[in-house]
């Protein structure tokens, strides 16, 4: 990019779109790539452009729009597309619901190159279809095509974005709790649960409430499995009361326990476990008095498949706390973040 005496340019070709706004007309009066003719020179002057940049051939650099789009071709995401450029920037639009991923490193190492800059989503992101993921631009007009090189290398064998679709799951869910098994109080977990999973679309196989008795907690969750259920849900005997029996029939199941607590509220008693490959949650009393938990948070890893690890819940800590909005606005918040 040179820049250049306005009378000089004849010939020349323009690198960048000049605006004009007069007459209630605003928009491009001459586009980028327009090759200036003496007839363009009193409009340009018009236009207050005493000098304008044309294009280097050979000058080893790059134009924002033709970065922008190296850099989509670069991180490529199934279940999403480019829009634009436009402004010279492109933008990454969800085709599909699911869990948004980001490597976040590579994202820090791309970032720091110089004047490229991708913004996104957070990792581990819920998202709808039509929704903004990322924004790719480059901050100058122009930049050294040795940039979008150093970029193109670091995406070589590594997937930059991601959207993990969710898969439908057949849960079972396992109620516990002797007042609610004798009819002394009316269980309130099912509907909850119930239409949480609707979010996903999921099948119930059904809601067993069962006594405080462990043979009867662990053989409503053996039939679950046996009808093919792939998610487990226990509700009901959470907390570290001596007669608190769910973690020990998810134990005697042989269920790996990752987690029981987390580092975050509400939810802070969640268990988080599996069952072979079959994710198994202990959801604590706060799922039923408050719009969002844990257990929020944690159905859409789950749904796309992602298996939680003890390092994964730890990070929980931080923005673990729920600031009780007035509006809930979940998972546009804090709450929740990896």
């Amino acid at each position: 990019m040179k820049k250049i005496r306005t009378e000089d340019a004849v010939g020349m070709t323009l690198c960048h779109d000049i605006t004009a706004m007069r007459d209630g007309f605003k928009g491009a009066a001459f586009r980028r790539g327009h090759v200036i003719v003496p007839e363009d020179i009193p409009a340009l002057l018009d236009l207050g452009k005493r000098t304008v940049f044309i294009w280097e051939e050979n000058a080893g650099e790059l134009h924002e729009e033709d970065c922008a789009l190296r850099m989509a071709a670069m991180a490529p995401v199934e279940g999403a597309h480019y829009e634009g450029p436009s402004e010279g920037k492109v933008l990454l639009i969800a085709d599909r619901e699911g869990m948004f991923r980001v490597d976040t490193d590579l994202l820090r190492q791309i970032n720091g190159i110089g004047d490229i800059t991708i913004s996104t989503l957070p990792d581990h992101y819920p998202v709808c279809s039509g929704q903004r993921l990322a924004s790719m631009r480059i901050v100058p007009l122009v930049t050294k095509e040795e940039q979008i090189l150093r970029a193109e290398a670091l995406c070589q064998g590594r997937k930059l974005l991601d959207l993990l679709p969710y898969r439908i799951k057949k849960a079972g869910v396992i109620i516990t709790g002797s007042e609610v098994y004798s009819g002394r109080i009316r269980d309130k977990f099912e509907p909850v649960v119930r239409a949480k999973l609707s979010l996903y679309h999921d099948i119930v196989l059904g809601a067993s409430i069962c006594d405080d008795d462990l043979t009867m907690i662990e053989d409503a969750a053996r039939t679950f499995m046996e009808q093919g259920a792939d998610l487990l849900i226990f509700t009901g005997g959470m907390s570290v009361d001596p007669d608190d029996l769910t973690p020990s029939a998810i134990r005697g199941l042989g269920a790996e326990i990752v987690t029981h607590g987390l580092p975050s509220q509400p939810g802070n008693m969640t268990l988080v476990a599996y069952l072979g490959d079959v994710p198994v949650l202990g959801i604590p009393g706060a799922a039923i008095s408050r719009p969002t938990t844990m257990f929020d948070v944690l159905l859409p890893q789950i749904h796309a498949d992602v298996r939680l690890t003890k390092a994964d819940l730890i990070n929980l800590g931080d923005g673990g706390l729920c600031q009780s909005c007035s509006k809930c606005h979940f998972p546009n918040c804090t709450f929740g973040r990896y």
